[in-house]
């Protein structure tokens, strides 16, 4: 299973961008799909998830109402749309898969076992 991630860029505060995350090899769904994200000098923080089944989603409080993680089932592809972007929002974000595992809570990053590439993001003011 891989992940192929995509949408990254420059962008200006205030505008927005989608991110898409694109899973191959599956021989059946995955539990659940969630973005995280790295800034320099920071550690990697949750963003958001969506349990793939029932399509419930969670966000970090930073970017609630911003955000939106959704996901396409015939696709097997995952989505971040990112509006009203700030610039502390510049960092390389990761999307990740959890298959074949459980998830109890979206924002744990043990329980994701496939991970994209990392796809890098920047606001500017």
């Amino acid at each position: 299973v891989q992940l192929q991630a995509s949408g990254g860029g420059l962008v200006q505060a205030g505008g927005s961008l989608r991110l898409s995350c694109v899973a191959s090899g599956l021989s059946y769904n995955p539990n659940a799909l969630a973005y995280f994200r790295q800034a320099p000098g920071r550690e990697r923080e949750f963003v958001g998830g969506i349990f793939w089944s029932s399509a419930k989603t969670s966000y970090a409080d930073n970017v609630k109402g911003r955000f939106t993680v959704s996901r396409d089932n015939p696709k097997n592809t995952g989505y971040l749309q990112m509006d009203n972007l700030r610039p502390e929002d510049t960092a390389v974000y990761y999307c990740a898969l959890a298959w074949g595992r459980g998830v109890a809570t979206l924002s744990d990053p043990d329980r994701y076992n496939i991970w994209g590439q990392g796809t890098l993001v920047t606001v500017s003011s």
